[in-house]
């Protein structure tokens, strides 16, 4: 009895919505009195040297026999990234309104260098434009713990997530709910019509998707739910449609235990199932990819070791750039090509204790193998890359980072990274080594 009444108490908790009077809408003082405003000024320079005959496809090269293409692809830009968020009006429901407005600006690339690092938007003769822009906004409802925005917005789930992994962010065209009316339970839903990718200037875009050529599917819906019971774990289960595309589902956790002061242990596991749905216009998907990672903390050192698996014939796939929560996705490879299993080992150190706060240093070492490519469908989205049997390869990521901790200047930060990969021709990775530097100032604000 005793055990059925501890179990009926933790359903009772999950059931029970917040209190109206402790609502986040029952405390707000208005759509001026709550806005925030940010801008963000980035500089990025990234140039990838190809090597053992590869070379850079991207812009006007594609235009180039190989022979003639260049060896290495190098951008370096800035860009300014304003946005405003108002409060919520008073009220049983509030209404604000999110906005941004992006400017990208070249400073260095040419046409046979632009594109792989997708820093530059490219005009339609590909050559890089010395500047382009965008901007948009949405509109947001609030009725106690739950927001409704529907316009241009950056999203971030593990199924459909807006990336900002280069120079200026990506957008999703759409709806989004989040609820946080239960107690340890976070609720998410949304259908979306379109993603703006990162160096793009036009709103009118199709959905990005990385790996396949097939043509593409004209909405996208998502609902998942977060449940986080204590500070030690979270876990999470998605499920979303990509029209006459795919189904994917996703499961995740993230455990972390302190073991001591100093000390802790935690894992993170992700996993994704991905088959074909409707027209099934990338072709015939059947795809199980899932990753764990292991991290060792004692003090200002982390000590990391992973595992990722694909089980499947076409390789892993995502909706915008930045729905890959997988372990073995790093800078130049994600490591899921079809069949494909990986191992990493990472090492990151915090400088912290020797009189450097703010400085971190990081090594990971990946390495995948078993890729087999051969029974891709032929008439699908992926038959392209030309995968085949016994790839294998690996990639080497360094990274210095410093965030100035005091100051005029508090919130700067630069970092500095150096990757390699290299594979064979079963694979379908280009062999490069890459540097980049990026340095970011914040400014943030109240009205």
């Amino acid at each position: 009895m005793t055990a059925i009444r501890t179990r009926s108490a933790i359903l009772l908790a999950l059931a029970s919505p917040a209190s109206m009077a402790d609502s986040a809408q029952s405390q707000a003082n208005g759509f001026i009195e709550d806005s925030t405003w940010a801008v963000l000024n980035r500089s990025v320079y990234d140039r990838r040297d190809y090597q053992h005959g590869s070379s850079n496809s991207s812009a006007r090269n594609a235009y180039k026999t190989r022979a003639e293409r260049n060896d290495y692809a190098e951008e370096w830009a800035y860009g300014l990234m304003g946005t405003l968020q108002s409060g919520f009006t008073q009220g049983l429901i509030g209404v604000g309104v999110d906005a941004h407005a992006y400017l990208g600006v070249k400073l260095d690339s040419g046409g046979g260098r632009a594109g792989k690092a997708r820093l530059l938007g490219l005009d339609n003769e590909g050559y890089p434009k010395d500047d382009y822009a965008r901007g948009g906004a949405a509109i947001k409802l609030r009725m106690s713990n739950t927001v409704l925005s529907y316009g241009e917005q950056r999203v971030k789930t593990p199924v459909f997530s807006s990336s900002d992994s280069r120079l200026l962010p990506e957008t999703a065209t759409g709806l989004f709910v989040t609820s946080n009316e239960f107690n340890a339970l976070k609720m998410v839903g949304g259908h979306f019509t379109g993603s703006t990718d990162r160096n793009a200037s036009s709103h009118n875009q199709e959905f990005v998707v990385n790996y396949s050529n097939g043509r593409k599917g004209d909405a996208f819906d998502l609902a998942g739910v977060v449940y986080t019971p204590s500070k030690q774990l979270s876990t999470s289960l998605y499920t979303s449609r990509y029209e006459n595309t795919w189904n994917q589902q996703y499961l995740g956790a993230l455990f972390n235990q302190p073991l001591d002061e100093k000390r802790s242990l935690a894992f993170n596991f992700n996993l994704y199932r991905t088959t074909d749905e409707g027209k099934a216009l990338s072709g015939t998907i059947n795809n199980t990819t899932w990753s764990l990672m292991s991290t060792y903390a004692q003090g200002p050192h982390s000590f990391n070791l992973g595992y990722q698996k694909v089980h499947g014939d076409t390789p892993f796939d995502y909706v915008t750039r930045g729905a890959i929560f997988i372990s073995n996705a790093v800078q130049l490879s994600d490591f899921n090509a079809p069949n494909e299993q990986s191992w990493q080992a990472r090492y990151d150190l915090d400088m912290s204790p020797w009189n450097l706060p703010g400085l971190m240093f990081s090594a990971a070492y990946v390495r995948g193998s078993q890729i087999n490519g051969t029974q891709v469908d032929p008439k699908g989205g992926y038959a392209y890359l030309g995968y085949g049997k016994g790839g294998k390869h690996w990639e080497r990521d360094l990274e210095a980072r410093y965030v100035v901790q005091s100051g005029a200047a508090k919130g700067t930060t630069l970092s500095l990274r150096y990757n390699v990969h290299r594979g064979n021709a079963a694979q379908a990775e280009l062999d490069a080594d890459q540097l980049r530097v990026a340095v970011e100032y914040p400014l943030t604000g109240r009205f």
